[in-house]
């Protein structure tokens, strides 16, 4: 009998490393598509004109972005993987499109490195998440509420512009979402479903999973660079 639960555990134990790096693969996999994107996006003026020419498609774009993520966060279990796997790409698409603007604000060089600097933090947050025994739901809870604070006050600030609260929403958001990284990471390893490997709805968790440590990534980032990004 306790042979028997010994296997069962080595199983579950390399069905979630499967499981795992499935969602990696496809959350490496949309940063490449984005970060290619805003690239290609960034070095074209015609593209910049029709993006940031007007705030009509820009505005669009992110609307149809949040669209995009809310279908996918609020239907996936309605679709089928491939139409999950079509939308988690479109969204990493128009994401990039969106972010070229970045190019224009910071330095390539300091853009890299903020990279190197958020991938680095990533990684080492996600491994805490996976391995740690603690539980990390209050600390997750706590995080969301922080996370609808830190929103609340980006928009008052859009009218305040306060340098002060601009600098003071920086770090709260790197701390924000070093802590959801952990909690997301956790989270998934408890939502995983074992027995289930290869099926229509494995893919999508793991399609769900690349999506939500994937904007973990790109908000740590994006606050990171707001820090240590040098300026044009």
């Amino acid at each position: 009998m306790d042979q028997f639960l010994e296997i069962s555990k080595e199983q579950e134990i390399a069905e979630t490393k499967r499981f795992f790096v499935r969602v990696y693969g496809w959350m490496t996999l949309a940063l490449i598509i984005t970060g290619l994107t805003a690239f290609k996006t960034a070095a074209s003026p015609e593209v910049i004109q029709f993006i940031f020419g007007t705030r009509f498609v820009f505005y669009g774009l992110l609307i149809s972005e949040l669209i995009l993520v809310g279908t996918l966060a609020g239907a996936i279990h309605k679709m089928t993987a491939v139409t999950a796997t079509i939308i988690f790409a479109l969204y990493s698409v128009l994401n990039g499109l969106t972010l070229a603007s970045i190019f224009f604000i910071f330095t390539a060089q300091s853009i890299a490195n903020v990279f190197f600097i958020a991938a680095g933090t990533f990684a080492a947050m996600s491994a805490y998440g996976y391995l740690t025994k603690k539980d990390l739901s209050k600390m997750g809870n706590i995080m969301i509420m922080a996370l609808i604070g830190l929103i609340i006050a980006s928009v008052v600030n859009i009218f305040l512009k306060s340098e002060m609260l601009y600098w003071i929403s920086s770090y709260v958001g790197v701390l924000i979402f070093v802590g959801l990284i952990a909690y997301d990471t956790q989270k998934l390893k408890k939502m995983n479903v074992m027995g289930n490997e290869g099926t229509d709805e494995d893919k999508k968790e793991a399609i769900i999973g690349a999506l939500t440590l994937y904007l973990d990534f790109i908000n740590l980032f994006l606050f990171l660079l707001r820090i240590f990004g040098r300026r044009k």
